[in-house]
């Protein structure tokens, strides 16, 4: 199925563009979930020779030492017979190399530009892509060689280092291990057999190469290893004829060099039987077919991590918001929208929605009529106090029936201690829509965004609450300065009358103010202020209601509304200022979702269509 293996290619082509691809120590990706080919191999074992066999150019650097010094991340596109065949580097998009010399060219001097011109390696990969009629579709992954000696110009760590690197590639569990061993030496010792039987124990992983078969000793040959007596593997073993340095430097193309491949099985008595299974093409038809079925069994988990990427994307996205609009009607419509979310999720708390609208009720309900039993009356309405102000009311002329003024005094005197309680519950209450914008703020994730129009909210609701407080005030205070002004009449035309304690002309002014008048005088002024407690009770709730709470859920931003409507565009711009690592972070993620979502239905129409 070329189309699915087309697929994975293309997938991987666009992770890498994105950054979104498997490095040395990196996260779980698309790309570490997507199967691919390691090629792994020591130093000088045909490794390079098996890759531009299976492509059929010769493309790759040569020399003595370490001479792959980076990963070479190889995918190989098969085109329609007839076109022309060109390489493409992920470093320089775009520019198409059909000189294959030159692409040999590119990936030292790509090398070099991460290493310097000095033996070191780098886990930094160099992408590749091959587009030819002559290849089948595949990935490929080229390995620094593994080496036991570090050489001049290397670090002591190199041949750690190597491992490393390789390791970190060939352990993930989508991997499939292309272990390159040359026949000339004894297998035991290959590098590749060892870190290949590390990694993967049980083999299911592991393809066996095995190189330089015709360098072997006379008298010698690798039937056994090739027909898996000698070391068994899961999957046969693929012998290939390379290249020698000879055909190298007479520049032999690699046609005849496959011809002579498929001559050298077919006619070498040892390997005749074995000729069908062997050499470089049929390797790199096996590779495919492997690769194939390998992505076909791995699809369901990479439909899963997909969706559950898909899904943190989306989440990751939502949390840092949408983008800001260029243009100042955008931009305006952008910060009335998130006000008007605010201004919601605020309604929300006062009206039960969300919590700490209650708080408001327990005011009312138990902390104003706590505050009003605590008012010490006593203190006015003590007999000293009340024969004070009895006598200063009735001035030069004694009063005749009833203390009329005395009464009044009395009144107003208790009456305006209730303000403090009044002032109190709309104290309180403008506490609690205070704290509720805090919470509301908090709460509106489009504000977090911004820091600049989060402030200017915030400075805005609390001024409104100020100014609903203030009018609240005034009118709760009114509230009982118009029970001073005023006394029920009702109320004292309900009491009994005694004209002789009520003042009978006969007595002496001092008998008018003995000790049991003035108490009766006092539990009258008592009960009246008692009444008037119990009015208050109910018309301060009902006015601070209407001053403060439903003034602000009705215009709680309407100041700020008016204001924005008279700002100048820079200073509009400012109130949506962003981290620029959020924005790029956000355009980031905007594109590897694009990616993850294009990925996702390709591979479930491909999924379905099985």
């Amino acid at each position: 199925m070329e189309n699915l293996i087309s697929l994975v290619n293309k997938i991987q082509r666009a992770c890498t563009a994105l950054g979104d691809h498997g490095e040395a120590n990196a996260l779980p990706t698309l790309w570490d979930a997507l199967p691919a080919i390691a090629v792994v191999g020591g130093q000088s074992s045909g490794k390079s020779s098996v890759l531009e066999s299976v492509v059929g150019k010769d493309f790759l650097p040569r020399g003595s030492g370490i001479v792959t010094r980076r990963p070479l991340v190889l995918q190989l596109h098969k085109i329609s017979e007839g076109s022309r065949e060109y390489a493409e580097f992920l470093h320089i998009p775009r520019k198409r190399f059909t000189d294959f010399a030159a692409v040999r060219k590119e990936i030292s001097d790509e090398t070099d530009r991460e290493t310097g011109r000095s033996k070191q390696i780098s886990s930094v990969p160099i992408h590749l892509s091959i587009f030819s009629p002559m290849v089948v579709n595949l990935t490929l992954i080229d390995l620094p060689g593994l080496t036991k000696v570090a050489v001049d110009g290397q670090s002591e760590n190199i041949v750690q280092d190597i491992e490393n690197m390789v390791r970190s590639y060939i352990e993930k569990p989508n991997c499939i291990i292309l272990a390159v061993s040359p026949a000339n030496q004894d297998l035991a010792t290959s590098d590749a057999i060892k870190i290949s039987r590390e990694v993967d124990p049980t083999g299911e992983r592991t393809l066996g190469v095995l190189t330089k078969i015709d360098l072997m000793d006379k008298g010698t040959d690798a039937v056994e290893i090739l027909e898996g007596k000698s070391y068994r593997l899961k999957f046969p073993w693929v012998g290939v004829v390379n290249r020698s340095q000879q055909d190298i430097n007479k520049n032999v193309d690699m046609i005849a060099a496959r011809r002579r491949e498929r001559e050298y099985f077919a006619t070498t008595p040892e390997y005749k039987h074995l000729a069908h299974r062997m050499g470089s093409e049929h390797l790199a038809k096996m590779l495919s077919k492997h690769l194939e079925t390998v992505i076909k069994s791995k699809i369901p988990g990479i439909q899963s991590l997909i969706s559950k990427t898909v899904s943190d994307l989306e989440t990751e996205l939502s949390r840092l918001g949408k983008p800001i609009a260029a243009d100042a009607g955008g931009k305006l419509y952008s910060i009335m929208e998130i006000c008007r979310i605010f201004d919601q999720i605020y309604k929300e708390h006062l009206d039960g929605v969300r919590p700490g609208g209650d708080k408001i009720y327990n005011v009312f309900d138990n902390q104003l009529p706590a505050a009003l039993k605590r008012l010490q009356f006593d203190k006015q309405l003590s007999m000293e106090n009340i024969r004070k102000l009895i006598t200063e009311a009735d001035g030069y002329q004694p009063h005749l029936i009833a203390p009329e003024q005395g009464y009044r005094r009395l009144i107003e005197s208790t009456l305006v201690t209730i303000r403090g309680p009044a002032e109190a519950a709309v104290d309180a209450v403008h506490s609690l829509l205070k704290d509720l914008v805090h919470k509301a703020i908090n709460e509106t994730l489009e504000l977090r965004q911004y820091p600049g129009l989060r402030v200017e909210v915030t400075n805005a609701a609390i001024e409104s609450l100020e100014r609903m407080r203030d009018e609240s005030k005034k009118a709760t205070l009114l509230l009982v300065d118009m029970e001073s002004g005023y006394l029920t009449v009702d109320f004292f035309r309900k009491l009994p009358q005694d004209v002789e304690k009520g003042g009978n002309p006969s007595h002496s002014i001092f008998d008018r103010y003995n000790d049991s008048y003035l108490r009766r005088i006092g539990t009258t002024v008592l009960a009246y202020v008692n009444m008037v407690c119990a009015g208050l009770r109910n018309s301060i709730p009902k006015s601070v209601v209407y001053c403060q709470v439903r003034e602000a859920k009705r215009s709680l931003l309407d100041h700020f509304f008016t204001d924005l409507g008279k700002m100048e565009q820079k200073r509009l711009s400012s109130l949506l200022n962003e981290d620029p690592a959020v924005m790029e972070r956000r355009a980031a993620l905007a594109k590897r979702l694009e990616l993850y979502r294009a990925a996702q239905a390709e591979i479930d129409s491909v999924a379905w269509s099985k």
